[in-house]
């Protein structure tokens, strides 16, 4: 089985890699139902146009936002934030020092200075020594799981819990890794099998060009985006195959693993209902 790559991608001026997480097959002979949940990445640039589209014709009323304190505050308020019917929810994924409050539930000017150095306040990451074996990618969506589950399991759990029936988004800086994490949970959840979930991930690929030209031109990102070639930016299917492996060894499944962290068979299946007709 495969995806229809072109019946999903949501083009907005503002974005690069936005695509919705319906007409995926399921395992029962199902498909996953468009206007859910989306994914994207990130959305700081959006147009007023993308605005209207969002919130008008897709009744986008929650958005999930997985990068760090750091991230957030470095690109300041994005316009949905200016959109009142509009729930903004911040779950890092990666280990950090420092200020830890909810960026969503002050107003910036509220929070204290933003030191100089804040972009280096992610933590170190530390590798287990079951994955150090691991190709970098895999170590690091395994790193997220080791690092921050809470968030992982608080991040689905916001889409569950989304206001008034209308869509989610679910976003990072580039909407491939992090995002890429969360979604195959959702995914896994909402039955779609392994393959489809790998070819979800791997569809970024398609469009990492003109994604890593946008992530140049801002400062939080260009410099990783120039020092590292396009090539180690592009997401792989192999990549995405071997994190639902080690799932599967270790824990059953992404299922066995939600259970192992809180997110139970009830939770589960809210999950999969909120993706499914």
């Amino acid at each position: 089985m495969t995806s229809a790559p072109s019946d999903r991608w949501l083009r907005l001026d503002g974005t690069t890699n936005t695509r919705d997480l319906g007409g995926l097959p399921t395992t029962d002979g199902g498909t996953t139902a468009f206007g859910r949940v989306l994914r994207s990445d990130n959305l700081q640039t959006l147009s007023d146009d993308d605005v209207r589209r969002l919130v008008g014709e897709l009744r986008l009323r929650d958005v999930v936002d997985l990068r760090t304190t750091a991230e957030v505050l470095l690109e300041g308020r994005g316009p949905l934030r200016s959109v009142e019917d509009v729930t903004h929810r911040h779950f890092t994924l990666l280990p950090e020092r420092g200020h830890h409050t909810d960026v969503f539930a002050v107003e910036e000017d509220e929070l204290p200075d933003l030191p100089a150095d804040w972009a280096e306040t992610v933590l170190p990451r530390q590798t287990t020594a079951a994955d150090e074996v691991e190709p970098p990618a895999v170590r690091a969506y395994l790193g997220y799981l080791h690092h921050r589950p809470e968030n992982v399991v608080a991040a689905l759990r916001a889409l569950v819990d989304g206001e008034g029936g209308g869509a989610a988004v679910v976003h990072c800086a580039a909407g491939k890794d992090r995002t890429g994490v969360v979604v195959m949970f959702a995914l896994a959840a909402a039955g779609v099998p392994d393959e489809e979930i790998v070819a979800d991930y791997a569809m970024t690929a398609e469009v990492i060009d003109d994604l890593v030209a946008k992530l140049r031109e801002s400062p939080t990102y260009a410099e990783d985006m120039t020092r590292r070639d396009v090539a180690s930016h592009t997401p792989r299917a192999e990549t995405m195959r071997r994190v639902l492996a080690v799932l599967r060894e270790r824990h059953g499944g992404p299922l066995g693993w939600l259970a192992a962290h809180g997110f139970g068979a009830r939770e589960q299946a809210a999950l999969r209902a909120r993706l499914r007709d």
